[in-house]
């Protein structure tokens, strides 16, 4: 998309009118950006959001935002479908992770270990200890921050603590989360979409980090 400081936005959803610039094939973060845009008026937007959230609280790594976003940009109107859409999904997802944890975890624990980041023996036994202390809040913060969910899901069912609270935890957590990101984006879409199309590549940034600072916290922290 262009940067030209004359172009227009749309009063709808902040995106920008008339034709758009090639992007050159480095600008990695913008074509991923550029293509999940494009995602927001597809009839299968939904579906895709609805896999990427269920597969983020199990096993994949980037969290269900960076396609909330875009998709509430884009299509203003069904933030309230897409938010629920979203936490559902991804409550789904971490009881999928509980059972992983709770039935299957003698059969997949090596997988986890060798290629999930934060995974290791030490720090895997240190959550059996948080969980004795505070199993409600450990979920809880971990659905509603950039902790990752899917860490947390699983180890919840390896040692088993209460599933009731379990689900409370992940329901209320991933909610908040994501009906709040969602009704931000509603509110200030046409605002902050020619924003982020500005500082698209610094916000990128911002992002990994925060997505690594989530990982560090849960090694070094939790």
């Amino acid at each position: 998309m262009s940067n030209d400081s004359g172009v227009e936005f749309c009063a709808h959803c902040g995106a920008k009118m008339g034709t758009h610039r090639r992007v050159p094939w480095w600008h990695l973060h913008r074509k991923v950006y550029d293509w999940t845009i494009a995602w927001a008026y597809r009839p299968s937007a939904a579906v895709a959001l609805f896999v990427l959230s269920f597969a983020e609280s199990s096993f994949f790594p980037l969290p269900p935002d960076a396609l909330l976003i875009p998709l509430v940009l884009g299509n203003r109107k069904k933030w309230l479908r897409y938010a629920l859409l979203c936490s559902i999904a991804s409550v789904l997802g971490g009881v999928a992770g509980y059972f992983i944890g709770l039935g299957a975890w003698t059969v997949v624990d090596q997988y986890f270990f060798d290629w999930i980041p934060g995974f290791t023996q030490e720090k895997f036994d240190g959550i059996n200890k948080a969980y004795e202390k505070w199993n409600f809040w450990v979920v809880f913060t971990a659905g509603f921050t950039p902790i990752p969910f899917k860490v947390i899901t699983i180890t919840a069912g390896v040692f088993k603590i209460n599933f009731a609270i379990f689900l409370v935890a992940a329901t209320i957590s991933r909610s908040a989360r994501f009906f709040l990101v969602a009704g931000l984006c509603r509110k200030f879409g046409p605002k902050v979409t020619p924003f982020i199309e500005k500082y698209l590549g610094w916000l990128s940034l911002a992002f990994v980090v925060l997505l690594v600072g989530g990982f560090v916290v849960f090694k070094y922290v939790l």
